[in-house]
């Protein structure tokens, strides 16, 4: 009966975590480029009464052994990066990916870190940045002259200067890819650094080994599904509800044989 309260307990526990993941998806639903994430579930540790195949008599053996476990925990938690939808906006720097490809940005510090929300902007100095203000690393600097800027699918970028102006390309914008993008590890404000898991960044032009398609005055929209979250939700809550049950059960039985003695 004890073990039975830890069990079911254990059950609880990782049912918490289940719905903490699911709130965190729901709540950024609106988030650009946000990724959800899931959670994956083993056994703990058995404790076996009778080995599986233990000899019963001369001839005989038993086929199935007992066994009983004691819990549940989590074993891991998996980023989805599934392609989100594009949206259009009016931002002249916005930009999506429609691909595997994540944007790499550089910190104050010197480290760097790769997102997919492309909600980028211009500084005073003519640097494009991201909503914190770091700077999108192989994006030129565009001039204080610049009227208008075009990007290419294939990340080629062309400014005008003039309203005839026809365009001169300035520079092009390479996207990175990992090998295992689910071993990123997630740095919040919709940032990533790499790990031994996801493998070294590897730079490509835009279109190219893929790494995806560049789409102007476009972001690419969390790819959460509400509806997918609340049922998630529904089955966490009964979930955590049927081992709560367990824990009432097992504390009755453990009343009633203290109970006895009276």
């Amino acid at each position: 009966m004890i073990r039975a309260l830890m069990t079911a307990a254990s059950g609880m526990k990782s049912q918490q975590k289940m719905v903490d993941t699911i709130a965190n998806n729901i709540a950024n639903v609106n988030t650009g480029g946000f990724k959800r994430s899931s959670l994956s579930f083993r056994s703990l540790l058995y404790q076996t009464y009778e080995e599986p195949g233990a000899a019963t008599s001369q001839q005989g053996m038993n086929p199935t052994g007992t066994q009983i476990g004691s819990g549940v925990e989590i074993s891991g938690s998996r980023k989805s990066f599934r392609q989100g939808d594009m949206e259009p906006t009016s931002g002249n720097f916005d930009l999506a990916i429609q691909g595997q490809g994540f944007f790499r940005v550089a910190l104050p510090s010197g480290e760097q870190r790769y997102t997919r929300d492309g909600h980028f902007n211009r500084d005073g100095n003519g640097t494009v940045v991201t909503s914190e203000g770091y700077p999108v690393e192989s994006f030129p600097q565009i001039g204080s002259d610049v009227i208008g800027i075009s990007i290419a699918e294939d990340g080629t970028i062309t400014t005008r200067t003039t309203e005839s102006d026809i365009g001169t390309t300035i520079g092009q914008l390479d996207l990175f890819r990992f090998a295992n993008p689910e071993g990123l590890k997630a740095q919040g404000g919709n940032m990533y650094s790499e790990t031994a898991s996801s493998g070294v960044a590897t730079g490509q032009k835009a279109g190219t080994a893929g790494t995806g398609r560049l789409f102007h005055k476009h972001v690419e929209r969390s790819n959460v599904e509400v509806v997918d979250e609340l049922v998630g939700l529904i089955m966490a809550q009964r979930n955590y509800e049927v081992n709560s049950r367990a824990v009432r059960a097992s504390d009755e039985m453990l009343q009633q044989a203290n109970q006895i003695i009276r």
